[in-house]
């Protein structure tokens, strides 16, 4: 099973990356996680907001497998634990299927984007910084796993 994380934006801070990197590289190869970095639509002065979510959200429905299962990160989304993550995972590769989790930018996710979703989770209630959500991702993803492995981690 792949996990492909598509998320708007790029230049992350060193922080950003190395957190990201360090619960990716944790994951084995049968359930791998890739990051799909998106361009962020213009934004600034005089700018077409609209305009700018529609550009991320073609970028995004055009980078999703053809097949993959899509969860959309929102925070209308429904909540998972931990344990409901790993219970997640597990549903999915018993599937044999990839998945696709999307994130948005600033301003959150296209329309379209939550449309094309299987499902919609929410990390958590309060608003976090985009790029942290990368690092808190893959983070849950590898403790989920360690779940599934009976790994003393999630302890």
């Amino acid at each position: 099973m792949k996990i492909r994380l598509l998320a708007v934006g790029s230049k992350m801070p060193g922080w950003v990356e190395q957190g990201y990197q360090e619960y990716a590289k944790r994951l084995p190869a049968e359930m791998s996680l890739e990051l799909i970095e998106l361009p962020m639509g213009h934004r600034g002065k005089n700018a077409d907001l609209v305009r700018a979510i529609r550009q991320e959200g073609d970028a995004m429905l055009a980078a999703i497998g053809a097949q993959d299962r899509v969860i959309a990160l929102d925070v209308k989304g429904k909540p998972w634990s931990t344990e409901d993550l790993a219970q997640q995972l597990s549903d999915w590769r018993m599937e044999g299927v990839n998945i696709s989790l999307l994130v948005g930018g600033p301003d959150g996710l296209d329309s379209r984007c939550l449309q094309r979703a299987d499902a919609k989770w929410s990390l958590s209630a309060l608003t976090l910084p985009h790029p942290l959500v990368r690092v808190v991702l893959a983070e849950q993803l590898y403790r989920a796993w360690t779940i599934l492995q009976g790994h003393p981690y999630h302890k």
